[in-house]
């Protein structure tokens, strides 16, 4: 169970991710050459955020499926489509091939991506955090948390090795492609240890009591659609901020900063391998002290830092740069590592998935995608520090919400659900 949420989430995630890092690094000369070199770095990174819009209704698609036919169903399929999307874009040819096909098909391929991983954090947290003892349900809820950071670390390492081993003129020519393609091999060992694994038994249960409904997001929104609201807010710290410095730092560091890619990269692996051992902690601490006082701790301290994050960067050196990036990832764990046990608790069984896919996405839309684009035309109009205002905003947003959610730590998640109207009381 552990194994199938942790292997399947660093896949998905690995697929997700290198593509941001192939935006940052060479995607605008690719996809985009006639726009010239500021102007095809947005464009790249607006094709990244295109996955993020299609998240939300990958989690309205693969939440019902989730909520109605059952976790393991919905698991396997994202995992399928996130694995054929992401090969498909390494067999994609460039701009110079076939012209303006070239980045529609890279956009087109890019929304299926975000689609399928729009499906994937809801059952990977229900897969742990149904079948976890209740006093060891944050533990078991970073699973998903650490297989988002092993999956960046590993997109880095691929990008890393390649470069290395190639020529730069080689790698933006047909080396990127490799990390890509290599998401075949990757997909069909995780397919395999998914297939394996049985349904949860909370949902198990919820069938045996006939709890189940039509449309599990219509009640949803019914029900507890102000858990949907706060559960995107509370995250949008931790998301906007791990997006800066894992996809948008890459590029600010190359282009503004004037240090290597290997460089930069080589920050990127570090600051994602401190956040994958570290989110364990927070995680830990929740079934303690509880998820939304880690929650309101991580985004509290988000605050200043955000305000000094870019004066620091600034210096530019690579010792800063990394130091700067690895406190910001620390910082992020804080928040990130409860989140898989939170929301999971905040939602009725009948409509779980769909409850916390939704609350997931809807703050990924919000502060990962919005950022990395918005940095760039920020920094253009009003320089670097007005990346660090924004940052500082969305921390002072997801404290106010995470205050106004109420402690889930305790609950018992199986407790079988009596009326709509019930839980609507319960749920206020």
């Amino acid at each position: 169970m552990v194994a199938a949420s942790l292997v399947g989430t660093t896949i998905e995630f690995y697929d997700f991710f290198i593509y941001g890092t192939a935006a940052a690094l060479v995607f605008g000369g690719v996809f985009f050459p006639a726009l010239g070199s500021s102007a095809a770095t947005v464009a790249a990174f607006a094709t990244f955020s295109v996955a993020f819009f299609a998240r939300p209704l990958g989690s309205i698609i693969f939440g019902h499926l989730g909520d109605r036919i059952g976790r393991k169903t919905s698991l396997t399929i994202t995992l399928v489509i996130m694995g054929a999307a992401t090969f498909a874009i390494g067999l994609l040819p460039s701009a110079a091939m076939i012209g303006v096909a070239a980045p529609i098909i890279l956009v087109t391929l890019r929304f299926v991506q975000g689609i399928a991983v729009g499906g994937e954090f809801a059952g990977a947290a229900l897969l742990v955090t149904e079948y976890a003892p209740p006093k060891r349900r944050g533990l078991y809820g970073s699973t998903p948390q650490v297989g988002a950071g092993l999956g960046s670390v590993l997109a880095v390492v691929t990008f890393l090795v390649t470069g290395l081993a190639m020529s730069s003129e080689s790698f933006e020519t047909w080396g990127w492609r490799i990390p890509f393609l290599l998401s075949g091999i990757l997909v069909a060992v995780g397919l395999y240890i998914r297939l394996k694994i049985e349904e949860t038994p909370i949902f198990t249960e919820a069938i045996a009591r006939d709890e189940r409904v039509d449309v599990p997001l219509k009640d949803l929104l019914t029900y507890q659609w102000r858990e949907v609201l706060l559960g995107a807010g509370a995250i949008l710290m931790w998301s906007s901020f791990f997006y800066i410095s894992a996809v948008f730092l890459v590029s600010y560091g190359t282009t503004e900063l004037g240090l290597s890619r290997t460089t930069m990269l080589m920050v990127n692996l570090g600051s994602s391998g401190v956040f994958t051992v570290a989110v364990v902690i927070p995680s830990l601490l929740s079934d303690r002290i509880g998820r939304k006082r880690m929650v309101l701790i991580g985004n509290a301290i988000a605050i200043p830092w955000a305000l000094v994050l870019f004066p620091i960067l600034n210096i530019g050196t690579a010792g800063v740069v990394f130091v700067a990036a690895v406190i910001s990832m620390l910082i992020v764990s804080i928040a990130n590592g409860p989140t898989a046990s939170l929301l999971p608790e905040l939602f009725a069984t009948r409509y779980r998935t769909t409850g916390v896919g939704v609350a997931y996405n809807l703050g990924s839309v919000l502060a990962g995608a919005i950022p990395p684009v918005l940095g760039s035309s920020l920094m253009a109009a009003y320089g670097s520090y007005a990346i660090s205002v924004m940052l500082a905003v969305y921390a002072i947003v997801a404290t106010l919400c995470a205050l106004a959610l109420r402690e889930t730590r305790g609950i018992a998640m199986n407790a079988p659900e009596t009326t709509p109207a019930d839980m609507s009381a319960e749920s206020v």
